[in-house]
């Protein structure tokens, strides 16, 4: 089982093959720098080829923040550096945006505070995002002079581009039941509720086939990208490999002898 510490990250894995990634910069709302891109990146690998980690919930180490944004600090010194230092960085923050996006395992956001710029595109790049009451949330970095370039393919893909053109271009803030209005989070609870929420959709998915989730993963990203023709080939030989592989297999003898199949049996 996956379980490390890291300069700005945590990771604890349980014996289901739940991991959970927690964002820890406390001290600065866990906000985004450069260690702790690092570190997210090394996790989505680590996590992702963990053939014992079933699904991961990511949230942020408690401070009323999820993820406060880009920290300023960081901000400071990428502003004083050269454009082509200003562009590689720019592309890390882009690379774990999307590898957490494409993680080959359910990602689930516990949103337990407050998200800025940078925080939502975390949220936006979750699989599935249950948020508590009472937080605020903000595509602010037009109120810097600067604009949401890294997080707009997820945000503008989880929320749509009417919803997008409505938060992105004034940076005003929003509360956590508008978050869920346009999508941004799937749902809206109590924070005295909100790990018992969790915890049940955790449950829900750890009734999935954990290959099958992968591949469902790959599915929805493929499809949604592509036209008929294209979609006609991949889905058919797509579902041609699941009725053939080991899980398929098990599972469709499980249900027609009402057994349980082999991943629930943890």
């Amino acid at each position: 089982m996956t379980n490390l510490t890291l300069e700005a990250v945590t990771i604890a894995t349980d014996d289901r093959g739940v991991a959970t990634l927690t964002l820890n910069r406390p001290e600065k709302h866990n906000a985004l720098n450069g260690a702790l891109i690092a570190n997210l990146r090394e996790a989505a690998a680590v996590l992702g080829a963990d053939d014992n980690v079933r699904l991961v919930v990511l949230t942020g180490a408690e401070c009323g923040s999820f993820c406060a944004g880009g920290d300023f600090n960081w901000f400071k010194s990428v502003a004083s550096a050269d454009r082509n230092t200003r562009r590689n960085g720019s592309q890390e923050l882009a690379k774990m945006f999307g590898e957490l996006d494409r993680l080959p395992k359910p990602l689930i956001g516990r949103i337990n505070g407050s998200a800025y710029g940078g925080g939502t595109g975390m949220i936006s790049v979750c699989d599935i995002s249950i948020g508590a009451s009472g937080n605020r949330y903000g595509l602010t970095e037009v109120r810097l002079g600067l604009i949401p370039a890294n997080i707009s393919p997820y945000v503008v893909k989880r929320i749509g581009e009417p919803n997008a053109r409505a938060v992105m271009l004034s940076g005003a803030l929003f509360t956590s039941e508008r978050a869920a209005e346009i999508g941004l989070l799937s749902e809206v609870v109590a924070p005295a509720d909100l790990d018992a929420r969790v915890e049940a959709v955790i449950a829900d998915h750890l009734e999935a086939a954990p290959g099958a989730v992968k591949m469902t993963k790959e599915l929805i990203a493929f499809v949604s990208t592509h036209g008929y023709d294209d979609n006609l080939m991949y889905t058919g030989d797509r579902l041609a490999d699941s009725w053939e592989s080991d899980e398929g297999e098990a599972g469709i003898a499980a249900f027609l002898g009402k057994t349980t199949p082999p991943w629930r049996s943890k």
